[in-house]
């Protein structure tokens, strides 16, 4: 016998399910979690952002740049600084979308991989740099 609580209905019910728009709510803390970090990355790399736009604008800077971008032609150094200067640019907003759609567990498991690369590429950097 079933009580109140747990019968359901026999007739669906009037709503209209969810649109991205009204999960994307302003006052969910998700999102405010997501604009918040998007706001810090964005800070983290305006110098970085900055150097790779002059760069990409003022192609005479390869001289100042020894080895393999020395040697490059002309449009490819232009071309490798503004896909450089592009990635920058996303990188606020690719870090805010997933702090806001990813859950708790995967930011954990993705932050701890982007960590362990940081960790190689600077003992990897040590290595073969002095």
């Amino acid at each position: 016998m079933a009580t109140k609580s747990n019968r359901r209905p026999a007739t669906t019910s009037n709503r209209r399910p969810t649109t991205m728009a009204q999960d994307d709510d302003l006052g969910s803390k998700s999102v405010l979690w997501g604009y918040l970090s998007g706001i810090i990355v964005a800070a983290f790399i305006a110098i970085p952002l900055s150097a790779a736009f002059a760069f990409a604008t003022h192609p005479n800077t390869q001289q100042l740049f020894s080895g393999r971008l020395s040697d490059a032609t002309r449009g490819g150094y232009i071309a490798f600084w503004w896909l450089a200067t592009l990635l920058l640019v996303a990188l606020p907003f690719l870090v805010g979308f997933s702090v806001a759609k990813l859950s708790g567990r995967t930011l954990a498991i993705v932050g701890g991989i982007i960590g362990v690369f940081v960790v190689a590429i600077l003992i990897v950097g040590q290595t073969f740099v002095f």
